[in-house]
């Protein structure tokens, strides 16, 4: 049995010194895995930090937020499908070369048009009454239907459902905004 002694104690230090690094490579790889998700979700956010036709905070709805590329290399952000949607019909001479959209669990952005849709629910929507929600995965948007209703589509029916609501959103937004001046003005 080996006593402790000044070849111990050092072998001891060095072991310590040994685990101490392995613990802060480890600790600094698991904060870059981290900050390049949180960079790859703020990178359209920092180019379009709100809504250009609503004025929404785009980080605050990250989970919503839509990301467009027109092919002439212009960019639109948007906090919702509802207002992507106003955009694409503003510019309809315009090429679409990518849709991106939040996932609405992991809020990263994903290609609209695979992504798995959830339309409708009990969950409030952004913009909208009728709530459009993407997903990455078809599990994911199972789970958030079985927790909140709702309908899984595609991207083409979840757009067609944007469109066919745009008046009803459109009129529920005047009057929310009619109301909250009205509370200003008696403050």
């Amino acid at each position: 049995m080996a006593k402790n002694g000044p070849l111990t104690d050092g072998y001891n230090h060095i072991r310590k010194e040994t685990f101490m690094k392995k613990m802060l490579y480890l600790i600094l790889a698991v904060g870059l895995m981290f900050s390049g998700a949180s960079a790859q979700v703020q990178s359209d956010i920092t180019k379009h930090p709100s809504c250009t036709y609503c004025g929404m905070d785009r980080a605050e709805y990250a989970h919503s937020r839509v990301y467009i590329q027109y092919e002439d290399g212009t960019t639109f952000g948007a906090c919702s499908l509802h207002c992507a949607a106003l955009d694409m019909a503003f510019k309809i001479d315009k090429t679409l070369q990518a849709i991106q959209v939040a996932d609405y669990n992991t809020k990263a952005l994903i290609d609209a048009e695979t992504a798995v849709w959830v339309v409708g629910g009990s969950k409030m929507g952004v913009m909208t009454k009728r709530a459009k929600w993407a997903f990455g995965k078809k599990e994911d948007a199972e789970a958030f239907v079985k927790a909140n209703g709702g309908t899984i589509c595609g991207f083409e029916d979840a757009m067609k459902a944007v469109y066919e609501d745009m008046y009803q959103d459109t009129r529920m937004i005047r009057e929310k905004r009619k109301m909250m001046r009205m509370q200003k003005g008696k403050n």
